[in-house]
């Protein structure tokens, strides 16, 4: 039997649920992308737009593509920030508001099924366990000049 690496685990998990996100995303005539950027702009105040990208870890010619298409279906505006003359704040309409709480719904569904079929230490492990390799890769603990690699 092949060795299952972390980076495999990881890789497999994440693309499994994010396919599991874009099929329920369909019912509601919408994508995991979008949805994900719903989640990550204020409902009260907006987001600026600079601001959005590293918070999603998303690269700005992608986000660029994603903020025009919910602009073009009514999802978002764009006003000028009052705090920043050269700076943009994405506010959500209120049919992106509605669409926020689909989002919202369909993250909390996902989390009381998984809650519900793990125990509570092994939920707190994982936890632990992914805080640690953030940790390691944004402390650049993974690759250095001493590390050897293939």
């Amino acid at each position: 039997m092949k060795e299952l690496t972390i980076d495999y685990a990881l890789r497999a998990t994440w693309q499994a649920v994010a396919r599991m996100y874009n099929e329920e995303a369909k019912n509601f005539e919408t994508t995991m992308a979008v949805g994900f950027t719903l989640l990550s702009i204020d409902p009260k105040t907006g987001t600026p737009s600079t601001a959005l990208g590293p918070k999603m870890g998303m690269e700005a010619t992608s986000l660029s593509r994603i903020l025009k298409s919910m602009e073009e279906k009514g999802l978002i505006i764009r006003k000028p920030n009052p705090n920043d003359g050269r700076g943009v704040l994405i506010h959500l309409t209120p049919f992106g508001l509605e669409k926020r709480v689909d989002s919202k719904n369909v993250v909390l569904r996902f989390n009381e099924v998984v809650k519900d079929s793990v125990q509570e230490d092994q939920l707190n492990g994982f936890f632990k366990v992914m805080d640690t390799i953030n940790k390691l890769v944004i402390d650049k603990k993974i690759y250095t000049k001493d590390s050897k690699t293939i």
